[in-house]
C-alpha cells in the first residue's frame, strides 16, 4: 500500500511517519517550502525521511509568504514567546494545512496511492482551526468527491493517527518505533543550524511533551 505523508521536518509529523512505516505503508514523505522563517525544518525531513526510510522525499516549492498574515511567513509580525495563550496565535498560517493536504492529494493520485498521512493534533497544539478532527472528516469527503481516482470508485483515507494523544505520548509512541528525536526541529524561529529558541509556543509544548514523557529532551537550543 502506498502512502503520501506530509513531513514537516517536526516532532508530530516524524512520528507520524513511523507509524505508517510500521504498519507496512510504502511511504513517499512530502515537505513544503511555503516561505516559513523556520526553514530549518526542510533539513530535518530531508533527515528524518531518510533515517525511517521513506521510499521518496519531495520538497514542493510554493509562496504563501507572499500573502502574509503570519508569523511564520512574515518576518514583521513578532513570534510570540510569552506562553501559550488562548485563542488562535499569530503563528496560524492562513489555509496552510488546506494547501499541504491539497498538494498531498495531488501526489497521492499521481502515485495511485489511496492513503494519506497527516500529524495533525489537537489535544497539546497551538489551537489552528485546520488541525481539528472535523476539518480532516471534512478534507476526506471533499478528496473522496474531487478526484477521478474517487469518482471511479477507489477511495482515499487520510489517516490523523495522533490527533487526540497528547504530547508525551506522541513522543512515547515515536520513541518505542525508533524515532530519533534529534534529527527533528520543531520551534518556530529555529536558526539555519536548527537551534530552537526554547520560548515560543511549539518549544514550550515539545520541551514540556518530553518532561512529561520521562525522556531526554534532544533538541539543540541556542542558548543551551
Amino acid at each position: 500500500m502506498k502512502a503520501v505523508v506530509l513531513l514537516s521536518g517536526g516532532l508530530d509529523s516524524a512520528t507520524v511517519l513511523a507509524i505508517a512505516c510500521s504498519e507496512g505503508y510504502e511511504c513517499y514523505g512530502l515537505s513544503v517550502d511555503y516561505g516559513q522563517r523556520h526553514r530549518a525544518e526542510l533539513a530535518a525531513a530531508a533527515h528524518v525521511a531518510q533515517a525511517l526510510g521513506a521510499r521518496e522525499h519531495r520538497v514542493v516549492k510554493l509562496d504563501l509568504a507572499g500573502f502574509g498574515g503570519s508569523a511564520l511567513t512574515d518576518r514583521n509580525i513578532a513570534v510570540p514567546v510569552d506562553g501559550v495563550k488562548d485563542g488562535i496565535p499569530v503563528t496560524y498560517v492562513p489555509a496552510r494545512n488546506t494547501v499541504l493536504l491539497a498538494l498531498a492529494l495531488a501526489w497521492a493520485e499521481t502515485l495511485s496511492a489511496q492513503h494519506i498521512f497527516f500529524g495533525a493534533n489537537a489535544v497539546d497544539y497551538s489551537g489552528y482551526p485546520d488541525c481539528r478532527p472535523e476539518y480532516m472528516r471534512a478534507f476526506e469527503a471533499l478528496a473522496n468527491v474531487a478526484t477521478r481516482a474517487a469518482v471511479e470508485g477507489v477511495r482515499l483515507t487520510l489517516h490523523t493517527p495522533i490527533i487526540d494523544l497528547r504530547k508525551a505520548d506522541i513522543i512515547r509512541r515515536g520513541a518505542a518505533l525508533g524515532v530519533d528525536y534529534a534529527l527533528t526541529v520543531s520551534c518556530y524561529q529555529a536558526d539555519d543550524a536548527g537551534r530552537a529558541c526554547g520560548v515560543c509556543d511549539a518549544c514550550r509544548l515539545r520541551r514540556a511533551g518530553f518532561e512529561a514523557a520521562g525522556l531526554a529532551d534532544p533538541t539543540k537550543y541556542r542558548n543551551s
